[in-house]
């Protein structure tokens, strides 16, 4: 499949907080009193927004890119509308670019709506007729038949997003670079762009989208990109690199180091996935259907009237599931405890499995399992994240008509 971006050691690099120069003698005056502290503060006043940075992006292909705010996203997405000149690396597109990175990107506040969508195709390439028959669709599209004449300068920021996002997708672009501005809009108007997005990738064009909104990027993109101190974390499949940016978010809220193990008779060691088809990781679920989940322990003595329980919660620490056994046996030497389902159900994100052991009514270990299970399935969820439950079951819908006797 052709390449629409390749991008190669990007790196970007800005001076901050540069002072106002104190003039030749009080420089020197400065440097003889403390030239080591003059040369420290020189090297503090430039930062890498973006480092050794690569990407391909393949025609058609709409890719997502997450990571926490300042991360350099939003960085990369400038360079890759040539908004911004990389310090190091270079950048290839092919085709044309329409950015819509911040609200109001690209328009002129004097001009009105109209002005502006016709500035906006004209910078495209696009000719006057081109845009004349496009133009009805876009206004309907942004839903400002009212205002399409008024000064932009007055739009809202939800005006001012609509208006730019219809014009840059009915423009038809090569490439279509999208910002966290949609989350400006509203729930219904977020939902027409998903739905244009995807039309766009249909008709053989290239999406990027930035997004904080993990559920739009579930559903809209096949691969993600995480974008971490200005250099990329992680680059696959749309379920399992979210759910690992999801439990890395987790884990830095909660920084909850686990608790200490004493356990002399009986020790968990560690856990698996198995007989899942596909992945290879043994701790990311990718499918659903049946799965067996083995917890490892070790015995040190002889477990005669055993209690083994195990629970599974989300990364709210809601219990999802839990059951327990009695009458467990278990002689010295290593021993699999095994968990068959016939699937597990459980929506798209990072999940903590805990599992304990008792002799007598004796605690002898219990384990919060590390890593976490990563659910990397497909979803099932409703398309509004409002009705988004905590399970993800596949179903089949048809309707049924019934003959009047």
């Amino acid at each position: 499949m052709t390449t629409a971006i390749h991008a190669e050691s990007l790196g970007k690099n800005y001076r901050r907080n540069l002072p106002v120069s104190p003039g030749l003698r009080h420089a020197l005056e400065e440097f003889v009193r403390s030239p080591m502290q003059s040369f420290r503060r020189q090297k503090d006043e430039t930062f890498w927004a973006l480092k050794d940075v690569s990407l391909d992006v393949r025609e058609g292909e709409v890719l997502g890119l997450i990571g926490r705010n300042g991360a350099g996203k939003t960085t990369l997405l400038k360079i890759l509308s040539r908004i911004t000149q990389p310090t190091t690396g270079f950048a290839e597109i092919h085709g044309r670019v329409g950015s819509l990175l911040e609200v109001g990107t690209g328009f002129h506040p004097e001009l009105s709506g109209r002005e502006n969508a016709f500035l906006s195709g004209a910078i495209l390439g696009m000719s006057k007729s081109y845009i004349t028959r496009k133009f009805d669709e876009i206004v309907a599209f942004a839903e400002l038949e009212k205002f399409i004449d008024t000064p932009v300068k007055h739009y809202s920021s939800g005006m001012y997003v609509r208006l730019a996002f219809a014009v840059a997708a009915h423009l038809e672009p090569e490439i279509l670079l999208v910002d966290e501005v949609l989350a400006v809009g509203d729930i219904n108007f977020q939902k027409k762009c998903l739905g244009k997005m995807g039309e766009v990738a249909r008709q053989g064009r290239t999406v990027v989208l930035v997004s904080h909104q993990l559920n739009q990027i579930r559903r809209l993109c096949l691969r993600v990109v995480w974008v971490d101190d200005g250099q990329i974390r992680l680059n696959g499949n749309t379920h399992e690199v979210v759910s690992a940016y999801e439990s890395a978010m987790a884990r830095g809220e909660s920084k909850a180091s686990e608790l200490p193990r004493i356990a002399t008779q009986g020790r968990f060691v560690k856990w698996e996935i198995v007989e899942q088809s596909g992945g290879e990781d043994p701790h990311i679920l990718n499918a659903l259907g049946p799965t067996s989940v083995n917890f490892t322990v070790e015995v040190r003595e002889p477990i005669r009237r055993g209690h083994h329980g195990i629970a599974l919660f989300n990364q709210d620490r809601q219990l999802i599931w839990a059951c327990s056994t009695d009458d467990v046996k278990l002689g010295v030497g290593t021993h699999i405890l095994s968990h068959s389902f016939p699937m597990l159900p459980v929506r798209p994100g990072p999940y903590a499995w805990q599992v304990s052991l008792y002799d007598e009514g004796k605690q002898l270990d219990v384990w919060e399992c590390t890593p976490e299970l990563i659910v990397a399935t497909q979803g099932y969820q409703h398309s509004s994240d409002q009705w988004n439950g905590l399970l993800n079951v596949p179903s089949r819908f048809a309707t049924i008509t019934r003959e009047k006797t």
